[in-house]
């Protein structure tokens, strides 16, 4: 179809014309830098943890007033829980991943290095790793003799004592490839507080931290031999015996000592539920406003074409006395909403690219994929196709006796 006769009827509408095409650009580029977004909420939501996600049950208790004792009652505790049938294993933790609040550490590879390399969140606690049921990919794990007790080693930080601090530590493969890129962590030594030096014994495959805004760091992560005595425990058990373990584990602990105060006392999948919630609220709201842009640009050229076929009705009439066919009127108002989407497509995708590099300067995103701008750019051709055709259709059943009349 000769596409001149579409551009000399658009000039004549300029306004409209421009309106429509300043329409799409805006959904164009609003659109794809959403589904984008979308995407990395999604794959943020959908992480690996490193751990047994559906086994683990986490319980904080407190006491009522302070204690001297706490290393024997957590001792008295652990032997317990452990004593509860289904229950796999126990450990006494610091914190957990994707719980929320976070023990975290600048670390160091060289003795005289000034600024820290990266920080990590460090993981306390006897039995830990295999608790959580993270996969050891090289070297070992945590000995029973590497460990030390929190206060001994708070006590020998204040003093200088290196004697009884500890010596080594398990590391994330992520957080590995980080500092020694290409080579193998085991042996190395890291530093962290007063260049406190510390041998890597192994590596685990994943571990992700308690809290992180970046998705590059979320699996800096590290566990040290310190024995912890806060009040948190981590039982794994059968998936389909944790609501059974939780409630026996309540009370043997308010058996144990029934002046204690239950802090939380919940599922893992419910902490992983809690910490990605604002997460799927985000990702809600930006599928809300694409659908809410696209369903506009929709009826927008629903209205135009509406306009035009009501103001061209003695021209259409005109074309149908001379030969033209149902299907040259559909053909002609198809292709005139096509040229007007492309050049707004076109227009929207350079848009997209500068919302993406203001997003990237000042929200420390990623690039966009340019694989985004293509299928934005197809999904407006057929919401624009689709959205003529009724317009389209009305204005192929206009008869030729329309132009006799409106003479």
């Amino acid at each position: 179809m000769d596409i001149l006769p579409i551009f000399s009827a658009l000039r004549r509408h300029k306004i409209t014309a421009l309106l429509v095409i300043l329409e799409v650009a805006l959904t164009c580029a609003i659109v794809c830098n959403a589904v984008f977004l979308i995407t990395q909420r999604i794959d943020r939501i959908h992480m690996l943890s490193g751990v047994a996600e559906h086994e683990l049950i986490d319980i904080q208790i407190s006491p009522i007033s302070a204690t001297t004792d706490s290393v024997p009652r957590m001792n008295e505790d652990l032997a317990a829980l452990r004593q509860i049938p289904g229950v796999t294993a126990v450990a006494s933790s610091n914190q957990l991943p994707l719980g929320g609040s976070s023990w975290n550490a600048g670390i160091k590879i060289a003795r005289d290095q000034k600024e820290s390399t990266l920080n990590a969140t460090t993981y306390y606690g006897e039995n830990m790793l295999e608790t959580l049921g993270t996969q050891l990919v090289a070297g070992r794990s945590l000995l029973h003799d590497d460990f030390y007790d929190f206060d001994a080693v708070v006590k020998a930080g204040s003093t200088s004592d290196t004697k009884n601090m500890p010596k080594v530590a398990v590391v994330t493969q992520a957080m590995a490839d980080r500092l020694w890129p290409g080579v193998s962590p085991l042996g190395k030594e890291l530093f962290m507080g007063d260049n406190i030096p510390i041998t890597v014994v192994g590596v685990v495959a994943h571990l992700v931290r308690p809290s992180f805004s970046d998705n590059a760091v979320a699996e800096y992560s590290m566990a040290f031999p310190i024995r912890m005595a806060a009040g948190r425990y981590v039982i794994r058990t059968a998936p389909e015996n944790r609501e059974r373990v939780l409630a026996a584990a309540l009370a043997k602990l308010k058996q144990l000592d029934p002046k204690r105060v239950v802090l939380k006392k919940q599922t893992w999948d419910q902490v992983r539920e809690k910490f990605f919630q604002n997460d799927r609220a985000m990702a809600g709201l930006l599928l809300g406003v694409c659908v809410a842009l696209l369903v506009v640009t929709a009826l927008g050229i629903v209205g135009l074409g509406s306009f035009w076929v009501a103001q061209r009705r003695r021209q259409i009439g005109v074309r149908r006395a001379l030969g033209a066919t149902r299907r040259h009127i559909l053909r002609y108002f198809q292709t005139e909403n096509f040229l007007l989407a492309t050049i707004g497509i076109v227009l929207g995708m350079a848009m997209a690219y500068g919302v993406n590099l203001l997003l990237m300067v000042h929200y420390e995103l990623p690039r966009l994929p340019m694989m985004y701008l293509p299928m934005g750019a197809v999904v407006l051709w057929l919401i624009g196709q689709a959205a003529v055709l009724g317009p389209a259709l009305r204005a192929a059943a206009v008869p030729p006796v329309v132009a006799t009349r409106s003479v």
